[in-house]
């Protein structure tokens, strides 16, 4: 049997399936991650909601089954993306790549003029990999209680 992979744009029956995989693909970060990621607390009925809010979300399919998605929402004329969630079994192929090349496509075939991403800066391979894919750090925050910054925002410009 032929190993297929697909990226698609998710639907709302898609909600259980993005929010499992994002909670497997996190389930690393357990415990290392202060203040603990919000990507713990997603569940199907929130995926819907962002779904119905006007979010997307692309996911990777390998024969039929999720191993990866990435959430995007249009954030100050740029796509902004998130959970980026790759299932370990799929991890070290160029998938995550593949997933941020088509959230570029996506933002550039909706005429818009960047792409946009958080990155915890406890993550430095994840940071790392952003770099080497041409995104620049724009600013540090802070999470809510914290008087540090805890975050890294990064922007590609297409």
């Amino acid at each position: 049997m032929s190993d297929t992979l697909a990226l698609r744009a998710a639907t709302l029956a898609d909600a259980p399936a993005i929010a499992a995989t994002i909670a497997t693909a996190f389930a690393q970060y357990r415990g290392i991650l202060v203040p603990e990621s919000s990507a713990f607390r997603e569940t199907p009925e929130a995926i819907t909601t962002q779904l119905a809010a006007g979010s997307s979300v692309i996911v990777a399919e390998r024969n039929g089954t999720m191993i990866g998605c990435v959430v995007t929402e249009v954030l100050e004329g740029d796509l902004y993306f998130g959970r980026l969630a790759v299932l370990p079994e799929a991890r070290g192929a160029g998938l995550a790549k593949r997933l941020i090349g088509a959230v570029e496509d996506e933002a550039r075939r909706r005429g818009l003029t960047g792409v946009r991403l958080g990155v915890r800066i406890a993550l430095e391979a994840n940071q790392r990999l952003f770099n080497s894919l041409g995104y620049r750090e724009i600013s540090r925050e802070a999470h809510p209680g914290f008087d540090h910054p805890t975050s890294i925002n990064m922007r590609k410009p297409l």
